[in-house]
């Protein structure tokens, strides 16, 4: 697995990567159409990089973790 694959970003980089408005980025996670962020800390969440690189390959899905390119 390579260094990027395992990177977290934060909900900023999130947000310029897909695209997408912080409150668009929650209502979709809540709808099960967005990967859901990780727990970094007591106040901090952040998104797995692959998760969202297999998201922004089919932006229309549902989410699943099981899905594989």
């Amino acid at each position: 697995m390579a260094m990027d694959e395992r990177r977290v970003i934060r909900l900023d980089e999130v947000c310029a990567l897909v695209g997408l408005a912080r409150s668009t980025i929650y209502a979709k996670v809540s709808a099960g159409g967005f990967p859901p962020p990780i727990r970094l800390g007591t106040r901090s969440v952040g998104w797995r990089l692959s998760d969202l690189d297999r998201w922004l390959a089919a932006p229309e899905r549902a989410w699943n973790p099981e899905d594989v390119r």
